[in-house]
């Protein structure tokens, strides 16, 4: 289903700035003191939902006697470290991490063991800690599964499913939050089952849970949570994307629908973008037509909002909102050509 069209709020600028920890090379081992020595683990809070049970996550219920790769730490000691020869390796410099979007930069305090890390449907054991309220997970251990549960909707749910993904089994890190000065947050990966690459899905499998995501998004878009929307549209397109051409009609839909968002979050460009690719697989796309001309004008790219604008209302001359968006933008371009008469007679008179 598709959104109703929605009205911009301003730019916002999300790039980190530069910290000064990330230059160091030998990083600062007390921090890693600080997440070894937690106080005995409480019981684990689970936020995963939609998995269905199997043999490896219902070994989770009985943590006694679980293999190595289910086992968590308890209290002071972890047994699931096995053997002296399968310790953690020493903290080596350097090791930081930057995620390819920027959105945070992880320094390594313990190195996980093998070469394994978490993918789609996998259960992680995970130690959450010093992350700024409100901006991660609860604070000591839960379990979250990778691509699944509402755990992923929250602000937080983004990040830390990336940094997830980047960790092995064991691993101690620390990590710097995106305009955060304070200490860095702790997150260790204590165990994790199985999971699977998205190119192992079966066609019919991706689009089943861009289906799911999509219906999530609009549910989070109706209920005032745009961003948490704008996530789940995100998520359904990139499985979309590694179909085979042309690709399911839905990828259409979905782009209008986050385009909608993004306007809501302020990020006309990123809803130009959005419009644009609607529109190269549908050019007479109302909706589409209609959000990139609030985008223009809200860029300042007057004449092309007023003819996307336009566009909208010779096939739906009924249009009010379109009607009154192309008002708007015709007071501003008669204000402007105002301003910049007077300028000219400022400067020849």
């Amino acid at each position: 289903m598709e959104t109703p069209p929605v009205l911009p709020v301003g730019e916002k600028d999300a790039s980190p700035p530069q910290q000064p920890w990330e230059q160091d090379s030998r990083g600062n081992l007390a921090s890693a003191t600080q997440i070894r020595l937690q106080p005995p683990e409480p019981p684990t809070q689970s936020l995963q939902l939609g998995l269905s049970p199997d043999p490896a996550s219902r070994r989770l219920e009985h943590p006694r006697g679980t293999p190595t790769q289910l086992a968590g730490p308890e209290g002071g000691s972890d047994t699931s470290r096995g053997s002296p020869s399968e310790a953690p390796e020493p903290l080596r410099a350097p090791d930081l991490w930057r995620c390819p979007d920027g959105s945070f930069v992880k320094k390594i305090i313990t190195r996980g063991r093998g070469l394994d890390k978490p993918k789609l449907g996998s259960r992680c054991r995970v130690l959450a800690c010093g992350f700024p309220l409100g901006s991660g997970p609860p604070e000591g251990w839960t379990e979250l599964t990778i691509g699944m549960g509402p755990w992923r909707e929250e602000a937080w749910g983004e990040l830390v499913e990336k940094c997830l993904e980047s960790m092995c089994q064991g691993e101690e890190a620390e990590l710097r939050l995106p305009g955060h000065s304070g200490p860095p947050a702790g997150l260790t990966l204590a165990s994790f089952t199985p999971g699977r690459d998205s190119w192992q899905l079966q066609i019919s499998e991706k689009e089943a849970l861009a289906r799911e995501e999509r219906a999530r998004g609009t549910e989070l878009f109706r209920a005032g949570n745009p961003e948490g929307a704008a996530r789940c549209y995100g998520r359904a397109l990139r499985l979309l994307l590694t179909l085979p051409p042309p690709g399911p009609p839905e990828r259409t839909v979905l782009h209008a629908n986050l385009a909608a968002c993004q306007l809501l979050l302020g990020q006309p460009q990123l809803a130009v973008q959005s419009c644009n690719r609607v529109l190269e697989r549908e050019p007479g796309h109302l909706k589409a037509l209609y959000r990139r001309g609030v985008a223009q004008a809200a860029l300042g790219n007057l004449e092309k909002a007023s003819a996307d604008l336009k566009k909208v209302l010779a096939v739906d001359p009924k249009n009010r909102a379109a009607h009154e968006e192309l008002e708007k933008v015709a007071n501003r371009e008669k204000k402007q050509k105002a301003g910049l008469a007077q300028g000219l007679r400022k400067m020849f008179g």
